[in-house]
């Protein structure tokens, strides 16, 4: 129902109210509508919601890989495995409870108590009790109790910004609005939870609990499923490509060996327990929580709180950020940018007199709270140190005749009229020639058109003797017009630019007018600000319409919470990676649904803070060109260290197929091949996530969204690296007599090629070798660290007899260091090759 076109009398009809409110017996109405309350969704069950964090197949590979590990008698290392998964579990189950929260932060905004007549009496009510067509009282300060169509009003001023994110607060009437407008243009009505900064009003509630505004965006917040972010989506492609490969390999092996050799099933069980064993990479879940909880902690140096882990990698792959205007974008403090007068002396007079805020010339401006435009038209004069003049007469500001007038003393026989207020006003009674008056409106025009609010000043002295009326303002001397605006922060106008180089476009959507977002949208420099789109045009289009249409507009203005909504959905039906900034409790929904919700931290509401991935500290959006920037630098470092980890893992379990292929014995005993994944794990793993962000991470565009961690090129790598670790290693091992000596020499290749491998995959295809390596202190330390362990293992006697190894002579450790030399330098030049290849396709493709 479009309560705000109906007559105060139609909407009492409605719910056979009187102006004196209903009657004592209101349990028909409560019964009818329900509680003035928030609805709760059907909770889950706390079990629920912990085990489906361990039924994700990389959980379910993990606990696999843990039984086998018991089942095989290494109760340490599948120990620590089982202990990886129910960590995990319970961070993911300790993560989703901020959606919960959500719910709290709304049910808090609303008020407790409210006054409303019954049979013409006053009573005090609890808020749950409101029915519509109750008769509420208002007054300044009060927080409205549900969404109310006001029937008699006193100067009544609501501040709405939870609802349409703006933070000037809007002047009420009770005059019916024939067409149809947005809510932020209701102005006969006050929506639930907005707050009540000045007059007095009597209102008929009209819709209450989940049918208000507020309650609409709590059914959108709780409606809305999160998306599932994309490091996450990629981790479960990795993981069915690592168990595809493991089984395809298992199941070829089987049929091989049972066809050539014959071989006994519980011996080749035991070889495929040792093939899963080896190659199932248990320690990547670790290494990739602890880069993301390094650039968790580089972002918080950065002013950007995450929230969700897997949302730093998110960033990185952010193509569209759909920014609030007011607060985000803006400094959310209104500021004169621009005047206009023929006496600039005394229109700096008028703004320091006419104004109700500053009582006293020893008030510093920055203390003073209240009208948004009184204080930037104080803070405009506070550098000419003025005196304050005496007021003897005031009419206050009101909507009816848009204007404010103040009195002051001027001479023995003489006072002062000083006025401020609409320019169709203020022209309309100043004593001026047509000519002067069109000057002046274009003028005012002018700066219409670049979204500022313009306001008029006129003054007209008047004998001491009269009074301050409304019939004296004639004849008015016209002074001049100021331009006032919420001007675009500075750090936000170079954000933008740093964004659009790193091809992310950057769109706003707010509830402020047309001409103004229009003119923010060209000021901060976003590239499609022709056209704008309000929100009644959103309405009339359809999701595929509007998915075809969000492509070519940046500039989104008069919306609503449900807007807002769409569109993040239509950016994400075209497959873009959509953040959604936000202060507002009407930015909640959105910031749900969007790839990654960033919300404000000083200024942001509870509600926007509690939905949102990231919070920003400094409520800079500079800040998220910061964070960007870290979550493309994040995702490079996970993508080299799960390529170095995965020919690792190859590679050990390379020494059990060419085994059971030669049906010989397993070259490495269990424990070796433990030592293996330890050693590595605990030294080199970690290295490549301290890797400094490449010089041209900023001027890429984002990845594809589809695109996976693992690609044709990446297993190509794998397969022929972990080729080239092993089989050398292998074939040099067998040249010499005695097991122990064998299995040493191939263990320390192993060992020793994985070390030089890190090395080469620091960049994924340029030279690894660069002055940026001496920029990460961690890959010293951590070869430093492997260099000890091993050669503690090879030649300390307890660790010999622990591990089974024998020293190495000085020509065998050579054979060591020569085979990974070489591969060293294959990879090299084979990342040499791939870049020229790369560069020719591209020029092939351009032409």
């Amino acid at each position: 129902m479009k309560w705000y076109q109906l007559t105060t009398q139609q909407v009492l009809q409605k719910f056979n109210s009187t102006p004196a409110g209903l009657t004592k017996n209101r349990q028909q109405q409560l019964a009818k509508y329900g509680e003035n309350k928030i609805a709760e969704s059907k909770q889950v069950k706390p079990w629920q919601k912990v085990l489906k964090h361990f039924t994700d197949l990389l959980m379910l590979v993990l606990l696999f890989a843990a039984i086998l590990k018991f089942v095989t008698g290494d109760y340490v290392e599948g120990s620590i495995i089982l202990l990886v998964v129910v960590v995990n579990g319970f961070v993911g189950y300790w993560q989703e409870r901020k959606a919960e929260e959500s719910l709290d932060g709304l049910k808090q905004m609303m008020s407790q108590e409210a006054v409303v007549l019954i049979d013409g009496q006053k009573e005090t009510i609890a808020t749950t009790s409101i029915v519509p067509g109750d008769i509420v009282y208002l007054k300044a300060g009060d927080v409205v109790p549900a969404d109310l169509r006001l029937v008699e009003v006193h100067e009544l001023v609501v501040e709405e910004a939870i609802l349409t994110g703006e933070s000037e607060a809007v002047e009420k009437n009770e005059d019916a609005i024939s067409q149809e407008v947005m809510a932020g243009d209701q102005k006969n009505m006050v929506f639930s939870g907005t707050l009540v900064q000045a007059g007095s009003a009597l209102a008929v509630a009209v819709a209450t609990g989940n049918d208000t505004e507020i309650g609409k965006i709590n059914q959108a917040l709780q409606s809305v499923t999160g998306t599932t972010t994309p490091l996450v989506r990629k981790m479960h492609q990795l993981n069915k490509q690592i168990f595809r490969g493991i089984m395809v390999l298992i199941l070829f092996l089987v049929f091989f060996t049972t066809f050539l050799y014959g071989m006994e099933m519980n011996v080749l069980f035991s070889a495929m327990i040792a093939l899963i064993v080896a190659m199932i990479p248990e320690g990547l879940p670790a290494v990739l929580t602890m880069i993301l909880s390094l650039g968790v902690k580089e972002m918080a140096e950065e002013n950007a709180i995450i929230k969700s882990m897997p949302s730093v990698e998110t960033l990185g792959s952010m193509t569209v950020i759909c920014s609030d205007k007011t607060g985000t974008l803006t400094k959310n403090e209104m500021t004169v940018v621009k005047t206009s007068s023929n006496d600039e002396s005394l229109l700096m007079e008028i703004m320091n007199n006419c104004q109700d805020l500053k009582l006293q010339d020893d008030q510093a401006v920055a203390q003073l709270k209240g009208n948004p435009t009184e204080l930037a038209l104080l803070q405009y004069v506070a550098a000419e140190n003025l005196t304050l003049k005496k007021q003897i007469g005031k009419l206050p500001f009101s909507s009816s005749y848009k204007y404010m007038a103040t009195l002051h003393p001027f001479s023995a026989t003489e006072n002062i009229v000083f006025v401020k207020g609409a320019p169709e006003v203020l022209l309309a009674k100043a004593q001026l020639s047509q000519a002067d008056v069109t000057a002046w409106q274009k003028k005012a025009s002018k700066l219409a058109k670049k979204g500022q609010r313009v306001l008029a000043f006129a003054a007209k002295k008047i004998d001491a003797q009269i009074e301050l009326t409304h019939e004296v303002l004639t004849k008015l001397d016209f002074v001049g017009i100021a331009g006032i605006i919420d001007p675009p922060k500075e750090s936000a106008i170079r954000a933008v630019k740093e964004t659009q180089a790193a091809k992310i476009t950057v769109k706003m959507i707010t509830g402020d007018h047309k001409d103004t977002a229009q003119a923010i949208g060209k000021e901060i420099g976003l590239k499609h600000t022709d056209q704008v789109l309000e929100g009644i045009e959103i309405d009339q289009l359809t999701d595929e319409q509007l998915a075809q249409v969000v492509t070519k507009v940046d500039v989104f203005a008069r919306t609503t919470p449900n807007h807002k909504l769409r569109i993040v959905t239509a950016l994400q039906n075209n497959g873009e990676v959509v953040g959604m900034t936000g202060d507002g409790v009407n930015d909640a929904p959105a910031l749900k649904k969007a790839d990654i919700g960033i919300a404000m931290g000083i200024k942001g509401s509870e509600v926007t803070k509690q939905a949102a991935d990231m919070v920003l500290a400094d409520d800079n959006f500079h800040t998220i060109a910061k964070a960007v920037k870290e979550g493309r630098r994040i995702f490079d470092n996970l993508k080299k260290t799960i390529n170095f980890f995965l020919p690792s893992a190859l590679s050990q379990g390379l020494i059990v197929v060419i085994a059971l292929l030669l049906n010989q014995p397993l070259p490495l005993t269990p424990v070796q091949i433990l030592w293996v994944n330890m050693v590595t794990t605990i030294t080199l793993s970690y290295a490549l996530g301290f890797e400094k962000a490449s010089k041209d991470t900023m001027n890429r565009p984002p990845r594809a969204a589809n695109e996976g961690i693992l690609n044709g090129y990446s297993l190509f790598r794998i397969v022929y690296v972990s080729c080239v670790i092993v089989l050398p290693a292998y074939f040099i091992a067998l040249q010499f007599e005695g097991t122990a000596l064998q299995q040493t020499i191939l263990l320390q290749t192993i060992v020793m090629s994985q070390a030089v491998y890190m090395l080469n995959c620091r960049e994924l295809l340029n030279p690894a070798i660069n002055k940026s390596m001496l920029q990460n202190k961690a890959l010293f330390i951590s070869l430093a660290l492997l260099l000890v362990l091993q050669t503690t293992v090879v030649f300390a006697p307890f660790a010999q007899n622990l591990i089974g190894t024998t020293s190495l002579n000085l020509t065998q450790q050579l054979l060591v260091l020569t085979n990974v030399a070489v591969l060293f330098g294959i990879v090299e030049v084979e990342k040499w090759l791939t870049r020229r290849w790369v560069k020719s396709f591209a020029v092939q493709d351009v032409s």
